[in-house]
């Protein structure tokens, strides 16, 4: 495949999901079309499987709850992101298995080796990661500035988020030619200047 995958990653409020919208918006790419999407979600089974992952109401084992974000994922690679970067376009993609390893993996308990089984099933890594890192202070204020109802995984208690961010942390250490660590405490505008530079030096995007 010769498009870019890049993808954004970390815990609830650290936002991954602004910063792959706005690098999206930002990126112009003279005759190479680009792509923006989420996970799990990405098309129409996903979606549905999203809604259900996310609904506070929803009982699942940790095993049931990878399995089906995986599920989603096999469905959105397919569909969505392969396609796209058959065709050469630049994926920017909220959320990838890093996720997974992270959430269901260090936070959750489901053996890594496993999750490491299904992620050679996708066969799909992204080119570059930025894992997204805030207090968790910090993430609990811009959550309840968001507003609306809390879904399942912005419920989770103080144990499991910091499982959780142990977890990117771990990821970005071990895959450090793929993985940019960022303190997104810093502001928007700052956070995304530092993506864009790297990307600009790294990819030459503009």
């Amino acid at each position: 495949m010769s498009g870019l995958f890049i993808s954004f990653e970390g815990g609830e409020g650290a936002g991954p999901s602004t910063l792959a919208r706005r690098l999206a918006e930002a990126l112009r790419l003279p005759g190479r079309a680009g792509v923006q999407t989420r996970e799990p979600g990405g098309t129409k089974g996903a979606e549905a499987i999203r809604e259900l992952l996310l609904d506070p109401k929803t009982v699942l084992s940790p095993l049931a709850d990878t399995l089906l974000h995986f599920a989603a994922r096999a469905d959105h690679v397919a569909q969505v992101i392969a396609p796209a970067l058959a065709r050469n376009a630049v994926v920017i993609c909220d959320r990838f298995t890093d996720s997974t390893l992270a959430y269901q993996g260090y936070g959750m308990g489901v053996a890594l080796a496993d999750i490491g089984t299904l992620i050679g099933l996708i066969g799909l890594k992204p080119n570059i990661t930025f894992i997204l890192e805030v207090p968790e202070s910090i993430a609990k204020q811009r959550l309840l500035q968001r507003g609306g109802a809390a879904d399942r995984y912005e419920r989770m208690d103080a144990a499991m988020t910091a499982r959780i961010a142990q977890g990117f942390r771990g990821i970005a250490a071990a895959e450090p030619a793929r993985c940019r660590l960022l303190d997104a405490s810093q502001g928007v505008d700052t956070v995304f200047n530092s993506i864009l530079n790297t990307l600009k030096l790294q990819y030459h995007l503009s």
